[in-house]
This record gives structure tokens, sequence and C-alpha cells, in this order.
């Protein structure tokens, strides 16, 4: 085989091989404080009331809103507690990593009387549900 046959088949297979679809999940689990608050009329649209489990993110990471919907996986790091919450709502005065949680949600985790948490968590597939 000709030097010249090589590199072209060579070529053709690693172009082969990044061109192939990979469908990789990439989960990032962050971590932060857990806190609650009385739900309403949220930031994706919707009106919730405190039974709903909803959960308000970032504005760092709300950004235009493309999480709404998105069923995400809460732990309590302290006692080992965890939920599904829906994000639906905003939170300006929370860090990166931070969340507010339905009334509801919360006390899956821990007792309101708590206040704030530290807590982890990360999203699930788009078509998850609990």
């Amino acid at each position: 085989m000709s030097p010249l046959t090589f590199f072209i088949l060579a070529l053709a297979l690693v172009c082969s091989v990044l061109a192939s679809p990979i469908n990789l999940e990439k989960r990032v689990t962050h971590t932060g404080r857990g806190t609650w608050f009385d739900v309403g009329l949220g930031a994706c649209g919707k009106t919730n009331v405190n039974s709903d489990k909803i959960v308000a993110i970032s504005s760092a990471i709300y950004g235009s809103g493309g999480n709404c919907e998105q069923w995400m996986h809460i732990t309590n790091t302290a006692n080992g507690k965890s939920a599904y919450g829906l994000v639906r709502d905003e939170c300006p005065g929370c860090g990166a990593g931070d969340i507010d949680m339905s009334p509801s949600l919360f006390e899956e985790l821990g007792s309101l009387d708590t206040g704030v948490l530290k807590v982890s968590w990360h999203y699930e597939n788009k078509d998850f549900e609990p």
C-alpha cells in the first residue's frame, strides 16, 4: 500500500470517528444552600402552590429560562435525605449553586424550622418524571 493511500485511509477513519454522534450524559453535581419560600407565579410563567415540588434556581444558572420544567434530584448532605423538584422559578438572591424550594419539597429534606440546608443537586434527563 502506498503512503498516500495509507494516509487517505487513515484520514477517512479519523474523520468518520469524529463525525459519529456520541450520546453522552454529562451530569454535573452542584452544591450550595437550600432554602424555602412561599411559591406563586414563577419566572417560568406557571402559577404554583406550596404543595407542588418547586425549585427556584439562581439567576446565574436560570439565564433566559432554558432549565424551566427540568426535574432535579436534590440531597440534604447533612442527613442524606433526597427528593425531586421541578424548576419553575428564578432566585435572584441565590448564589450559583443555591436553590430555593417550595415548603413541601423542603420538608422532604428537613424541617422548615431549620430554614437553611446544605444541599447537592443535579438535573435529571430531559424526559425524566418521578
